[in-house]
């Protein structure tokens, strides 16, 4: 079939480049009429803690959903004035005058517009620094594209000014993506050509793994953002598709090129150069394609989280990848015939006769010791990934910015300078659905509830309807509630409006534990194994989602590894015929993922290379874990499917199990190991990103894709075929059977072997 497919593209070049052309004008209007990106903060809505706040704003704040606004937060200060005095207040209200007359703010909270209780928490402990909230009529995605103007109107005078909050910090983590973006396409794309001339020897043959890449980049960001028209994807989903397409195409490209080149040298037409090429390197990057497609789908178990989105855009990449791979590819090579050769350079690419050189040299000398070689290697993947079991996940915050960035900084100011800010709080949402919250019984029930969380550890207070006036009892809150709203004192109005609908109330826990801690979480769980009549008690707020998503994330991990294991299993055996190899690339695959999550606990939450790498040292987001797993599984396929296709093509021309893995070692593994310097270049170029989601997959990739070029596929893979022998092509017959009516594999039947001379 893929022989076939080469000589239609061969002579159908000119139609199938015109196609690809299509395929690319279609990718750029994808990109033009894309829908937005989202930040992670738009998910979760079907978590509990998403159900509750939904609840929650339906009744208190019913016209939220309608008119969207946001906040900037300003903290002036001086060293010398303090917040208190005249000269401050002259100066900080003169420097916000401009904004007074500005259409775009709605409001303006200075410590000196709020009543004399609540000044004292926007006023810092050493009294030089005041905080002002300025309120802004735009959501947040549409005030960040002003707010530095709005902002830059300010008159500093004598005091000094930072911003910081949700417009800023929103606007960082956009532009901090956008630049990390930007600064790994300069640093890979120059590495990876010059790598890619190194390896062909050739200029021509060296840009057109490239020029595949940069296609696959297009397409990947024309359908992900194609598919933000229909449903939310995550700002991360761009980073990702660059990193993964770049690292793909260009493998792919290269291992179809390569092949392309060694036909031809060995006197094959372009045609038949063509057609031979897709029989076994097209048929190979099909099939790791589908595999690292597989890998990826394992986030799209992960509904209702932001990974879901990024499984597709992945995937989506990937597919486009091959596409090109397939199409494109070929059919520029039918076009350039033997001048892929163009502009060698000397010294390089000299080809050695088969049965020599080094790749070949080190599998003959791994498969004479293969235990030897096999327990140590393993024993050092299990050290490797030995950090992975002191892993804790946790929602990425604002420490995920770079400490240089100026709203995390004023944000870090805010929290260890002002009082109360850096203060959880734990939303109890007390719900009736078929009552009132404010009968005579469920206020004394909702009063008991009350006392009850305030005597947890940790917790400083709560907050409610019946914690108003410590003066007043049950049965004054019971009394009290029992009259018409109007006859009420005022501060029990006030607490009525704003914490109270007609079917809930919320009492407000405040400790001052940070909210993804182990004692903040103990609050969430705390509150929701209350119990009170008639009703249910429901948590929200910070600290109950990110529980929500780590509990949501590791319960929906089984199935997901489980399911991609296993329909990876599935491809690989019909690619190979064999039932023993998937269950070797699976469980070699895993050794070397759980090494490269050791090296991820070890850098990123260990705090190991974070003054060299520039993060702040915390918890892991539990997004990464499965980031990782699903492309490093792929990838890992990925390379088992190239090498595998290349030892299962010479086991059936030479008939001889260790023959075929040295051959195939020595024809595939000079290949792979370019191809992972590649894949380790473009990834490393986005371990340099200042956001720590990004960095930590960038460098986990790099190295996740360091070990299994290395120690997986130059010493396990062969010294594990060594010891299974012919065991590795071996499955039972009713499987061979189907297998050979599938047809999906190599069916050339395997070389008999010479006699012995015993």
């Amino acid at each position: 079939m893929f022989a076939r497919w080469g000589r239609f593209v061969y002579r159908r070049r000119w139609a199938v480049l015109v196609a690809s052309a299509v395929l690319l004008a279609l990718s750029v209007a994808g990109i033009i009429t894309g829908g937005t990106l989202v930040g992670n903060g738009g998910f979760g809505a079907t978590l509990p803690a998403g159900q509750a706040a939904k609840l929650e704003a339906n009744e208190l704040h019913p016209k939220q959903g309608k008119t969207k606004t946001s906040e900037i937060t300003l903290l002036f200060s001086s060293p010398t004035m303090v917040a208190t005095g005249a000269d401050f207040k002259a100066a900080l209200e003169g420097a916000l005058a401009p904004l007074q007359s500005d259409s775009r703010v709605s409001s303006i909270t200075t410590p000196y517009t709020v009543p004399p209780l609540d000044q004292a928490n926007l006023i810092s402990r050493d009294g030089h620094e005041a905080l002002v909230i300025v309120n802004l009529n735009d959501s947040s995605p549409a005030a960040q594209r002003y707010y530095q103007t709005l902002v830059s109107k300010v008159r500093q005078g004598t005091l000094q000014v930072v911003a910081t909050g949700q417009v800023p910090l929103n606007e960082a983590f956009n532009g901090t993506l956008e630049a990390d973006l930007q600064r790994a396409e300069y640093v890979a794309l120059p590495i990876t050509l010059l790598m890619l001339v190194l390896i062909f020897a050739a200029v021509v043959a060296a840009a057109l793994p490239l020029s595949v890449g940069l296609l696959a980049i297009v397409g990947g960001v024309g359908g992900t953002l194609f598919l933000a028209r229909f449903t939310d994807v995550s700002q991360y989903a761009i980073n990702v598709v660059t990193l993964i397409g770049l690292a793909v195409a260009i493998d792919y490209s290269l291992f179809v090129v390569n092949r392309f080149r060694d036909e031809l040298a060995a006197g094959a037409s372009r045609e038949d150069a063509i057609a031979i090429t897709m029989s076994t390197a097209g048929r190979a990057i099909t099939f790791s394609g589908v595999t690292v497609a597989i890998g990826l789908s394992a986030m799209l178990f992960y509904q209702g989280t932001f990974l879901a989105s990024m499984g597709a855009a992945g995937a989506i990449v990937v597919g486009i990848a091959v596409v090109y791979g397939l199409t494109f590819l070929p059919a520029v090579l039918a076009v350039l015939g033997p001048h892929v050769d163009r502009f060698r350079v000397p010294y390089l690419g000299r080809r050695r006769p088969e049965g020599t050189g080094a790749w070949h040299t080190m599998a003959l000398w791994v498969m004479r010791r293969p235990v030897v070689v096999l327990v140590p290697a393993l024993a050092v993947l299990l050290l490797a990934g030995s950090p992975f079991l002191q892993l804790r996940l946790a929602n990425a915050d604002v420490d995920a910015l770079p400490p240089s960035n100026e709203a995390r900084q004023g944000y870090d100011t805010l929290l260890r300078d002002f009082p109360g800010q850096d203060q959880t709080t734990v939303e109890a949402v007390i719900y009736y659905p078929s009552g009132s919250p404010l009968t005579s019984g469920h206020v004394g029930d909702i009063y008991d509830l009350s006392r009850r969380l305030a005597q947890l550890p940790n917790v400083l207070r709560v907050q409610s309807i019946v914690n108003v006036d410590p003066s007043y009892s049950k049965a004054d809150y019971e009394r009290l509630f029992g009259q018409p709203v109007a006859g009420l004192p005022p501060t029990l109005q006030q607490a009525l409006s704003l914490t109270t609908g007609q079917h809930l109330t919320v009492l407000y826990v405040v400790t001052n534990k940070q909210y993804t801690s182990d004692e903040a979480r103990s609050l969430v769980r705390a509150v929701r194994g209350e119990h009170i009549p008639d009703g249910q008690v429901l948590a929200t707020g910070a600290t109950a989602f990110d529980l929500d998503i780590v509990d949501f994330v590791l319960s929906k991990t089984p199935t997901a590894i489980s399911a991609v294991i296993l329909i990876t299993y599935i491809v690989l055996f019909l690619l190979t015929g064999s039932v023993v190899l998937p269950l070797k690339a699976v469980i070699t695959n895993l050794f070397s993922i759980s090494a490269s999550f050791g090296a991820l606990v070890f850098i990123f939450q260990q705090g190991h290379l974070s003054d060299l790498l520039g993060f702040t040292p915390q918890s892991i987001d539990p997004s990464i874990p499965v980031i990782l797993f699903s492309i490093v599984f792929g990838m890992s396929m990925d390379y088992e499917v190239l090498l595998i296709s290349r030892i299962q093509e010479e086991y059936r021309r030479t008939g001889d199990n260790q023959s075929g893995v040295a051959l195939g070692l020595e024809k595939s593994g000079r290949l792979i190991t370019g191809a992972a310097a590649i894949m380790c270049a473009v990834f490393l170029a986005f371990g340099l990103a200042q956001v720590v989601i990004i960095k930590s997959i960038g460098i986990g990739l790099a190295v996740a894709i360091l070990i299994d070029a290395t120690v997986v596929r130059i010493l396990i893979v062969p010294s594990v075929m060594r010891i299974l022998g012919r065991a590795n092509w071996w499955a039972p017959r009713p499987l061979a059977l189907l297998h050979a009516r599938i047809g999906a594999g190599d069916m050339r039947p395997v070389a008999q072997q010479a006699p012995s001379p015993s």
